[in-house]
């Protein structure tokens, strides 16, 4: 394998983190079937072709990445996998990249080291703060719905994993992404973190975002 957020008072830190990881939390889960798989209407025939994904090999042995990369296999990239409760996404850090923070509200998730190191971090909602340093062969555990992230902190080398997830539409919600690149007002924001608006604004335009 080839392919190697404002600092704020603490308790205004942990509302915020609570609510979001509140408003994050989902209990729901994929539905049992009572057929064997589901067909999609345009297939009109089923052979081991429809069992089969080949969209990671142009990842698998291609050149390193230089940006954390993420590559799901969900049943929207592979609709044999609809029904099935499970997903797989390929993780690739480049030296000093980041998985920034963010959850699955539907899937639990559990992340296999495929090689280099790699630091994950993960907070349940009790504010309970949890975090490993991986070698490769290790595997973590990332709860449904629980906030999460990982950290490449070698300078040097890159890290690669494989995670697998108990559904087959994992989902995936950003926390700097929700909060600062959709509509959330910038005031909201601003109080909900003791700041100002422009420190706000800066942020958001860090991220590029939309709103």
């Amino acid at each position: 394998f080839t392919s190697k957020f404002l600092m704020a008072p603490k308790n205004a830190f942990s509302y915020v983190l609570a609510i979001v990881l509140a408003s994050l939390y989902i209990v729901a889960a994929d539905p049992d079937i009572l057929v064997d798989y589901i067909v999609p209407p345009n297939v009109t025939s089923v052979t081991a072709d429809f069992f089969t994904y080949t969209g990671l090999r142009a990842v698998i042995g291609g050149a390193p990445p230089t940006n954390f990369t993420l590559t799901t296999v969900t049943m929207i990239e592979f609709p044999a996998l609809n029904g099935q409760s499970v997903a797989y996404a390929l993780l690739q850090f480049p030296p000093l990249s980041v998985n920034a923070p963010h959850s699955h509200p539907r899937g639990s998730e559990i992340l296999l080291l495929l090689s280099g190191r790699l630091d994950v971090f993960l907070v349940d909602t009790n504010l309970n703060f949890f975090t490993k340093t991986l070698e490769k062969g290790d595997m973590f555990l990332f709860p449904k719905g629980l906030m999460h992230y990982q950290y490449n902190s070698d300078a040097k080398n890159q890290a690669n994993a494989l995670s697998a997830f108990g559904t087959a539409n994992f989902g995936r919600v950003s926390v700097p992404e929700a909060l600062f690149n959709t509509t959330v007002p910038n005031i909201i924001l601003a109080k909900s973190f003791n700041t100002d608006v422009a420190t706000i604004q800066k942020l958001k335009n860090g991220l590029g975002s939309k709103a």
